[in-house]
């Protein structure tokens, strides 16, 4: 007979915790505790043309005193792209950048280059030759992994950057053509991992929860943006005055402002709030809220995989500031895991 007192005495305990505070679980853990720093960035490419990513150099040293051990970037993962290739009746023919290119020079498809940098990066030896930068960057590129193939080109001598290994003339000229590239993927997380001798940065991003589909994707796009619109005065003010930062020749002012716990919540206000109070027949700035919840949730499950094996890690976390907020909340719920004040690392 079933010891009906016993089974109780241990389902109460576990209903009670699972409706409790999981905070103080890791209380007395094994083992040093990882440490996250989320920088919240602006989009660089959205800057005026004159950018220079000298501009950048004040927020890169004090980012490199944090010395990460991972770095992730809000760009969509090799192994989601490969996803989406599987499936493009449901997420659509251009999800992501072709890799042809790099398939044409490497003779290895998507699928397969995935599978060869993982090969690679487990014997990757401690001092590697120029010959194997040379091939892991054109396996990157395979991969759909672009900033991590300038992190290894970055890494190689200039006398070394040229075709070989894997790379042909077209893709020497694409990882040239990177320095350009006014995106905070190259310019802030790519040349802060080279800098580090890192040999690659994570790409975290994802689409597949916001993909929403909707009758009429134009009044979608338009119901949100009225919400936008109509509750957020406040964010409007700050991003004029985050605009006139950018026009600086030293960024790091701009970065301190937009990473303030003050400025963070104005914007997540008027950003979700906003949407949440928006009207609409459809519901669909509510909608909109739903898939911005659930790409948060999944790119931070996707940055705790990145060091799931390394207990302890120092993590950098870049990404659009709006993701922020999301971030460090949801982060910082993770047993053995801390969050990094990155006002003290910009100071």
């Amino acid at each position: 007979m079933r010891n009906w007192g016993l089974v109780l005495g241990l389902v109460l305990p576990l209903a009670a915790l699972a409706q409790g505070d999981l905070s103080a679980l890791d209380r007395d853990m094994a083992g040093a505790r990882s440490q996250v720093l989320v920088l919240g960035t602006v989009h660089l490419g959205e800057l005026p043309k004159t950018f220079n990513p000298a501009a950048l150099d004040g927020v890169l040293k004090r980012l490199e005193t944090f010395k990460p051990d991972i770095v992730t970037i809000e760009s969509l993962p090799g192994e989601e792209c490969d996803l989406a290739a599987r499936q493009p009746a449901r997420y659509g023919a251009d999800y992501c950048a072709p890799t042809e290119d790099a398939q044409a020079a490497t003779g290895l498809d998507l699928t397969a280059a995935i599978a060869e940098v993982h090969k690679t990066l487990k014997a990757w030896p401690a001092q590697p030759a120029a010959a194997q930068r040379r091939h892991l960057a054109a396996l990157f590129l395979a991969a759909n992994e672009r900033a991590s193939a300038y992190v290894q080109w970055l890494q190689l001598p200039q006398a070394e950057r040229r075709a070989g290994d894997g790379l042909d003339a077209a893709l020497v000229n694409k990882l040239n053509k990177l320095a350009g590239n006014h995106n905070e993927d190259y310019q802030i997380a790519a040349r802060l991992a080279a800098r580090l001798g890192l040999q690659r940065v994570h790409a975290v991003d994802n689409h597949t929860g916001d993909n929403i589909e909707v009758a009429d994707g134009k009044a979608f796009g338009s119901s949100v943006e009225a919400a936008w619109k109509a509750g957020g005065a406040a964010l409007q003010a700050q991003d004029q005055r985050a605009d006139a930062l950018a026009l600086q020749p030293d960024l790091l002012p701009l970065y301190r402002l937009i990473n303030q716990p003050a400025a963070l919540r104005v914007r997540a206000d008027g950003n979700v709030r906003a949407a949440l109070r928006g009207q609409s027949a459809e519901a669909y700035p509510q909608m909109w809220v739903a898939g911005w919840e659930i790409r948060n949730l999944r790119m931070v499950a996707n940055i705790r995989e990145t060091f799931r094996e390394r207990p302890g890690a120092r993590v950098l976390s870049i990404v659009g500031v709006t993701h922020k907020p999301w971030f460090d909340a949801w982060l910082g719920q993770l047993q053995g895991v801390d969050i990094v004040d990155v006002e003290a690392v910009l100071k």
